[in-house]
């Protein structure tokens, strides 16, 4: 195989941790992708537990002031899925659906919380672009210890989730787009976990919070379309919570900088149950 055919894949440290722990929690519970992918994070980094409680999406919604709408609504689920409400711990209620779930303040909070000074939860608003993604996946991949991209996003800007190997080499090798229509269309929250670079695109992976997303809820994206997701520039805000050590948040935050990205939170239309701290 010449260099010319080659490809090369990076994971980010931790994402094995992380991808351990997500196939024993899926699927997440109804409106808790927030929750869901803090939960993800917390462990990756290796903490399981705050005090007595065990560091899974009911604790990360608690901490986070995630709310939950009263009566699902099918139309926020992925095809396959039928959604989970077994809460381990009783969540708020709201009756409308468009402002249930968890704010990105709320889980960055959350993660901190629960992590008690090990993680830092950096928020990152944007401007999103295909390079801007591809430098804050750089600068994760250089840190030291485990590191948790939390993107929220707009599922409509995405492929669908089962595209074909020939899609996938058309992308790699010839930069061409040409993908499935996405799956679903709502505001959420999932895991950027690895990158394939090949000598026409960049695929992500992204570990998402459904099992009928992929091969058990891990897909790939192109960089263009995860960029767009992040962006989310029909819907309310956007962005990342770049969940790091504290001993590599410094270098992370200076990379974030070199970049051009703004540090800060961002307004995705949740609503609290939890007043700021």
């Amino acid at each position: 195989m010449t260099s010319r055919r080659a490809l090369e894949s990076t994971l980010l440290p931790g994402t094995r941790a992380l991808l351990d722990y997500h196939a024993r929690e899926l699927p997440q519970r109804d409106d808790l992708c927030g929750a869901f992918c803090g939960a993800l994070a917390l462990n990756a980094a290796g903490i399981a537990s705050a005090g007595e409680e065990p560091t899974d999406q009911d604790e990360v919604a608690r901490a986070a002031g995630s709310i939950v709408s009263a009566a699902r609504d099918p139309g926020t689920l992925p095809g396959g899925e039928g959604g989970r409400r077994d809460y381990r711990l009783a969540p708020p209620m709201v009756d409308d659906a468009e402002v249930s779930g968890t704010t990105a303040a709320g889980v960055a909070r959350a993660i901190e919380e629960l992590g008690g000074g090990a993680v830092q939860a950096i928020p990152y608003s944007g401007p999103w672009t295909a390079q801007t993604l591809d430098g804050m996946f750089d600068a994760a991949a250089g840190a030291s210890g485990p590191i948790t991209l939390i993107a929220n996003l707009a599922t409509h800007h995405l492929w669908g989730a089962h595209p074909a190997p020939s899609q996938l080499l058309a992308y790699l090798y010839d930069g061409i787009l040409d993908g499935p229509p996405p799956d679903w269309e709502v505001g959420h929250f999932s895991c950027v976990v690895a990158r394939t670079d090949g000598p026409g695109g960049r695929l992500y992976a992204v570990a998402d919070t459904y099992p009928a997303l992929g091969d058990r809820g891990v897909h790939l994206q192109p960089r263009e379309r995860l960029a767009a997701a992040i962006a989310r520039v029909d819907k309310p805000s956007g962005g990342v919570l770049a969940v790091a050590t504290s001993a590599d948040a410094a270098a992370l935050r200076e990379r974030a900088a070199a970049l051009e990205l703004v540090e800060g939170l961002w307004d995705n239309g949740t609503l609290t149950a939890r007043a700021p701290a």
